[in-house]
């Protein structure tokens, strides 16, 4: 059996990482994903949440905002919204971004309007929740 596998994260800006894994915790849309090297085939839809890897050396983590991971065996393609290290996020921007979106849901708010700000919340908090780990 394989000892790592090739794992790309993409955002439609960047490839954001490009390399060599042993282990890899996403989240989907239906909770959380432990993948191995010789993973069966799976495509998933992403959550807003942290991804986790470790490779040779160490464990990383990142934010992710949602997006599709393709898991085949000896390679995973994450195709991610956004991503972000944890030295990348500004964690006063995400303070000010999680207390606008609190105030918008306070708001008397159509359901998109709602919608949207409910999302802002959750990538802000999951970038601070990844800050906070560093």
């Amino acid at each position: 059996m394989a000892e790592h596998f090739l794992l790309n994260i993409s955002t439609p800006e960047n490839v954001f990482y490009s390399g060599e894994a042993e282990r890899l915790v996403i989240t989907t849309i239906e909770g959380e994903v432990g993948v191995l090297p010789a993973h069966a085939l799976m495509v998933v839809a992403l959550d807003i949440a942290p991804v986790k890897f470790k490779t040779k050396d160490e464990w990383y983590e990142a934010a992710i905002s949602g997006g599709f991971a393709q898991i085949a065996g000896d390679r995973v393609d994450i195709l991610a919204d956004a991503a972000e290290w944890p030295d990348d996020i500004e964690v006063n921007r995400a303070l000010e971004a999680k207390n606008r979106a609190e105030e918008r849901l306070r708001s008397h708010l159509n359901e998109v309007e709602y919608v949207r700000s409910q999302l802002a919340k959750r990538r802000a908090l999951t970038r601070l929740a990844v800050v906070k780990k560093k």
